[in-house]
């Protein structure tokens, strides 16, 4: 069973980051799986620290290339970024001391937020490249 169900609809026509997401959600979906299933808090932590090590680098690795690309709303995409990354490593931190279970409220969080973010924010960004390069 998956959290988040991939479809076309989610692809930027952008392939690094195209399988970037790809893999963030397959992440999101092994936890959710692992949650349901009663999976130890130690499992559970290894899936959530390997989501948000791969999200740091998928959303660095955006604004490299958005950077590169003179991507004029790169400000505003970096203050998103900044936000999550924030609540994620929060999440994390909480979740490795013990302060908070992870809980469906969480995952549920992560799947809208970066569904929210793909369709939107980084659907801009894959427009603006595919028109600007000619795809």
């Amino acid at each position: 069973m998956s959290i988040f169900v991939w479809n076309k609809s989610f692809e930027l026509g952008i392939e690094q980051f195209d399988d970037h997401h790809r893999r963030l959600v397959g992440l999101l979906n092994k936890m959710y799986d692992d949650f349901a299933a009663g999976t130890s808090q130690e499992s559970l932590e290894s899936v959530l620290d390997e989501l948000v090590d791969y999200a740091t680098y998928h959303l660095a690795a955006e604004e490299h290339w958005m950077k590169e690309q003179r991507y004029p709303e790169l400000q505003q995409h970096q203050e998103e970024h900044k936000g999550f990354s924030n609540r994620i490593v929060e999440i994390q931190k909480d979740y490795h001391g013990r302060k908070a279970k992870l809980s469906l409220e969480v995952l549920i969080y992560l799947k809208e937020w970066l569904s929210d973010h793909i369709l939107k924010t980084d659907a801009a960004y894959g427009q603006f490249y595919n028109g600007f390069s000619g795809l």
